[in-house]
């Protein structure tokens, strides 16, 4: 006989840490019962148990959603804190990946020292994520599944439901004790990958394989376990690999090693920049050009991310923000925020330019004689001498007084430019996004 949600919890909390607990509480059914038995067991109170409650902003009545949230916690006696996020779709990535990230940065920031983020993942949602990840073409890591306990901010996640509760489980627990609940109609839209997964497939898979669920999560717990003895190897050959100056990898290194070791390197790499990982297609991409000649600079680009190969080694960053030609704008020395979101000010920033000067970006052709230079120098030159990335070069801020080029950011200085920038007492300062 399976132990009751609130008896299974209380014997899961007897072997963790003494440390804070929060739920990372929806208002769906299963954030819902997770945190209504919790709240019934006297040593989760004891631990400060709180909520914590994330608004996307995506649906018209989320804010609705959220005060439902502060009700019952306050029903219950506990603090539920709401916190609302900008779910950032430019970088490329569907609705449900960037609200994802956004929401696991949310829960990062507001988790406190020690404290234990607990979410409401049960064996059902573990087989709907490692048939995911097969149909997406994962290799031990991904078909491992969501990992039951790793560290978050400042603290930990854990996944109490994993391994031994269901979704019915918990929706009866709903049932049993009437606890109100909020409805997202997106969880019934079968156009979403995973819900038609859990809607259509699964159902149909069950027919004819009723113990389907225990078969997927016992490949999932092998392909754990593979994943980890793979990991101190690729953690030992990324720590060889990767600069941390400039957070690039060796690409021939890591052209060099087994494609097991390979694949979760880059994609260690990528999250830990929070960006998405490549589809095997656009891995494959990467590795052919892993050998480019010298003087090129091949770029792959998949949604959200883009990794330049560039002097021998992989660079990645988001993909760039799409900038008007014809940008230009008025700059005396405050602090500017350019279009790709880095930043130009002076170095005093209270110190101000007798005239405005004119900032504009890279066109094509353009030419500078720095101070104490004897010849007047391309821009493509000078890029290449100082070996500024590719892709730092069309946001690098170009300052024009009236027609004439005066200083290439911080990097070059005209002599006009010079006599500028020493009647304002400072000199230009560029922070370009990494």
């Amino acid at each position: 006989m399976k132990p009751s949600l609130s008896s299974h919890l209380d014997d899961a909390l007897a072997g963790m840490p003494g440390a804070g607990l929060c739920v990372a509480y929806s208002g769906g059914p299963d954030s819902t019962a997770l945190l209504h038995a919790l709240a019934q067991l006297p040593a989760a109170r004891a631990r400060g148990l709180r909520a914590l409650h994330v608004d996307h902003g995506l649906h018209a009545i989320s804010a609705a959603w959220a005060e439902h949230c502060q009700r019952f916690c306050a029903g219950l006696g506990l603090d539920c804190d709401v916190v609302r996020v900008a779910v950032e779709t430019h970088r490329g990535e569907g609705t449900e990946a960037a609200a994802r990230h956004a929401r696991y940065a949310a829960f990062a920031a507001q988790l406190r020292t020690g404290e234990i983020l607990l979410l409401a993942h049960h064996r059902d949602d573990q087989a709907e994520t490692v048939l995911l990840k097969l149909l997406r073409g994962a290799g031990p890591e991904g078909l491992g599944g969501m990992r039951e306990r790793r560290p978050l901010g400042r603290g930990e996640l854990w996944r109490p439901l994993l391994h031994q509760t269901t979704r019915a489980q918990l929706r009866n627990y709903v049932a049993a004790n009437a606890l109100p609940c909020v409805d997202d109609p997106s969880n019934a839209d079968t156009r979403l990958a995973r819900n038609h997964l859990r809607h259509e497939i699964l159902p149909r898979i069950a027919t004819h394989w009723p113990q389907a669920t225990d078969s997927i999560l016992h490949s999932a717990a092998l392909s754990r376990a593979a994943a980890d003895a793979l990991r101190t190897q690729w953690l030992a050959a990324f720590a060889t690999l990767h600069d941390a100056a400039t957070d690039s990898l060796d690409a021939a290194g890591w052209l060099a090693l087994a494609p097991a070791l390979r694949g979760p390197l880059l994609d260690h790499w990528l999250h830990v920049r929070r960006l998405p990982a490549p589809t095997n297609a656009q891995r494959a991409q990467v590795e052919r050009q892993c050998g480019a000649r010298a003087g090129q600079s091949p770029c792959i680009r998949w949604p959200g991310a883009e990794l330049h190969v560039w002097k021998g080694r992989l660079w990645a960053r988001a993909p760039r923000r799409a900038i008007p030609p014809d940008w230009h704008t008025a700059w005396q020395g405050e602090p500017l925020v350019l279009p790709d979101g880095g930043r130009l000010a002076l170095h005093d920033q209270r110190a101000r330019l007798p005239a405005p000067l004119t900032v504009r970006l890279r066109r094509g052709g353009e030419r500078i004689k720095p101070a104490g230079d004897t010849h007047t120098r391309e821009l493509r030159d000078l890029f290449q001498q100082a070996m500024l990335p590719p892709w730092r070069r069309l946001a690098c801020p170009l300052l024009y007084e009236g027609d004439e080029l005066v200083a290439v950011a911080d990097h070059w200085i005209s002599t006009r430019g010079r006599e500028l920038f020493d009647g304002a007492g400072s000199l230009p300062h560029w922070d370009a996004v990494a």
